[in-house]
């Protein structure tokens, strides 16, 4: 329950709308968010392994938007927006996606990839 409070204060709350709208344009903004986020893990754990591992991976799937391209995999290979993977580059154009549905989807895989990082970290190192 803790680690759900805190990763929902780290990337909601203490977010500022320059974090949220350059982090995947630059590295800086990405690295400021990601320590901010990882710094609150703290109160959890004292292995700096683990807080390196919840910041460094937090820095790199919010940078490169990895939960979109889940989402593109996911409709991609077992939905019905059968791409080629030379495609792979056009992220948004899911044509049998609602956009309210692809919007959910990608905010719900990065929250369900960042909690369960940070379990693992937490538990394990």
């Amino acid at each position: 329950m803790e680690q759900l409070l805190l990763h929902g204060i780290g990337d909601y709350i203490i977010q500022t709308g320059w974090m949220a709208s350059e982090k995947t344009k630059r590295w800086w903004p990405a690295v400021v968010h990601g320590i901010t986020y990882t710094a609150l893990f703290a109160l959890l754990t004292t292995s700096w392994i683990a807080l390196a591992v919840i910041g460094l991976t937090h820095v790199v799937i919010d940078r490169y938007r990895l939960a979109k391209h889940v989402v593109w995999f996911k409709e991609s290979v077992f939905g019905s927006n059968k791409m080629p993977l030379k495609d792979f580059r056009r992220l948004r154009e899911l044509p049998n996606v609602p956009d309210y549905q692809y919007f959910w989807l990608v905010i719900i895989i990065d929250n369900i990839m960042h909690l369960g990082i940070n379990y693992l970290a937490i538990e394990y190192l």
